[in-house]
């Protein structure tokens, strides 16, 4: 078909109007990367929930009819990436396509968005964290951060873990699908760590100076420049690096213009060099 002469990514995740996060952040990364980039919409923001007030619209009963019409176009996609969902009914949803639409060289990458400093979002629930672990068998490529890796594998959380404990979570959730993971954003003091995993391999730590206090989106820039790398062929610890001294990049300009948190990443200034 013709509309299947280039890479395409779906991307299943909340479309924010202000706030640089989620869809509003892979757009622009992932055609910046030579990517068509095709949303799914999962909810509509105005802004994000960082914010003090917020408009907001669940998209859930439109997602299976918008994904139909791109059964009709006979669309195929050379990757897929998944990040917020806010139900149980979204997770089944997300499962479905996946199964419809995840062809044999189709790259899937898992974002499993839930919580971070050991604690679910507050609009997580229990529940809701625990039929995450229904999209691991889908992934070629995992993103947790510590807190959802620890979730996810069923283990006690602890900022400080090391190594050997970090592997033992990366085999625990390998044996659920995934050959690749990246445990992202270990805090380090004045580092931050990320934790790559590739099964028959020896674990690599990539690991980037802090710049400022952690801000909206950035796990969103990370996501999108490793299903882009991926689907270009990037193997991924080099995707890895990419992303982390982007993201660096990003954050000291950022700093320079004293932006405030809940603003994201001021990723257009930076684009071309993405």
């Amino acid at each position: 078909m013709p509309h299947n002469k280039q890479k395409k990514i779906a991307v299943i995740n909340d479309f924010c109007g202000f706030g640089r996060c989620s869809i509003a952040v892979s757009l622009p990364i992932i055609s910046a990367l030579k990517i068509q980039c095709c949303p799914l919409p999962t909810s509509i923001f105005s802004n994000h929930t960082g914010f003090e007030s917020f408009y907001y619209y669940d998209f859930t009963r439109h997602m299976e009819s918008y994904a139909k019409e791109w059964e009709k176009l006979n669309l195929s996609f050379s990757g897929i990436l998944t990040g917020f969902l806010g139900s149980p009914r979204q997770i089944d949803i997300v499962a479905g396509f996946l199964e419809r639409f995840a062809k044999e060289d189709t790259i899937t990458v898992i974002d499993p968005v839930m919580g971070d400093n050991g604690s679910l979002y507050a609009t997580y629930s229990p529940v809701l964290a625990k039929r995450m672990s229904q999209l691991v068998p889908y992934a070629h490529i995992l993103t947790p951060n510590l807190t959802e890796a620890c979730i996810l594998s069923g283990t006690p959380y602890k900022p400080d873990m090391g190594s050997d404990k970090l592997l033992n979570i990366c085999r625990k959730l390998s044996k659920m699908g995934p050959k690749e993971i990246v445990i992202s954003g270990l805090d380090r003091g004045d580092e931050l760590e990320n934790f790559v995993f590739e099964d028959g391999k020896t674990p690599v730590i990539v690991r980037q100076k802090r710049v400022g206090p952690c801000r909206s989106g950035t796990g969103d820039v990370f996501s999108s420049i490793i299903a882009a790398d991926a689907v270009n062929g990037i193997p991924l610890v080099d995707s890895v690096r990419h992303a982390s001294e982007f993201i660096s990049k990003v954050l000291r300009r950022v700093v320079e213009l004293d932006l405030p948190c809940t603003d994201g990443l001021c990723i257009e200034e930076f684009l071309k060099e993405v």
